[in-house]
Protein backbone atom coordinates (compact mmCIF):
# COMPACT_ATOMS: atom_id res chain seq x y z
CA UNK A 1 0.00 0.00 0.00
CA UNK A 2 1.10 3.77 -0.64
CA UNK A 3 2.14 5.83 1.96
CA UNK A 4 -1.25 7.96 1.13
CA UNK A 5 -3.23 4.63 1.10
CA UNK A 6 -1.93 4.06 4.82
CA UNK A 7 -2.62 7.61 5.60
CA UNK A 8 -6.51 7.37 4.68
CA UNK A 9 -6.64 4.17 6.29
CA UNK A 10 -5.63 5.73 9.73
CA UNK A 11 -8.62 7.85 9.63
CA UNK A 12 -11.44 5.26 8.51
CA UNK A 13 -13.66 3.85 10.55
CA UNK A 14 -13.00 0.45 12.32
CA UNK A 15 -15.28 -1.59 10.05
CA UNK A 16 -13.12 -0.51 6.87
CA UNK A 17 -9.78 -1.16 8.54
CA UNK A 18 -11.09 -5.03 9.50
CA UNK A 19 -12.46 -5.23 6.08
CA UNK A 20 -9.16 -4.53 4.86
CA UNK A 21 -6.72 -6.63 7.08
CA UNK A 22 -9.37 -9.43 6.90
CA UNK A 23 -8.99 -9.03 2.64
CA UNK A 24 -5.21 -8.88 2.96
CA UNK A 25 -5.03 -12.21 5.11
CA UNK A 26 -7.71 -13.96 3.05
CA UNK A 27 -5.64 -12.77 -0.15
CA UNK A 28 -2.37 -14.38 1.64
CA UNK A 29 -3.90 -17.73 2.68
CA UNK A 30 -3.61 -19.01 -0.94
CA UNK A 31 -7.21 -20.55 -1.08
CA UNK A 32 -9.73 -20.88 -3.67
CA UNK A 33 -11.92 -18.00 -3.54
CA UNK A 34 -14.89 -20.52 -3.45
CA UNK A 35 -13.63 -21.56 0.11
CA UNK A 36 -12.72 -18.34 1.09
CA UNK A 37 -16.58 -17.41 0.37
CA UNK A 38 -18.23 -20.18 2.04
CA UNK A 39 -15.81 -19.48 5.09
CA UNK A 40 -17.21 -15.98 5.30
CA UNK A 41 -20.85 -16.43 4.75
CA UNK A 42 -20.10 -19.44 8.18
CA UNK A 43 -18.63 -16.27 9.88
CA UNK A 44 -21.17 -13.47 8.65
CA UNK A 45 -23.65 -16.62 9.65
CA UNK A 46 -22.58 -17.27 13.14
CA UNK A 47 -22.12 -13.47 14.31
CA UNK A 48 -25.74 -12.25 12.65
CA UNK A 49 -26.86 -14.75 15.55
CA UNK A 50 -25.23 -13.62 18.68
Amino acid sequence: MSEDTLSQLDQAPDHIKLAVDLIEMLEGANLSQETIVDALEIVINDFKRK
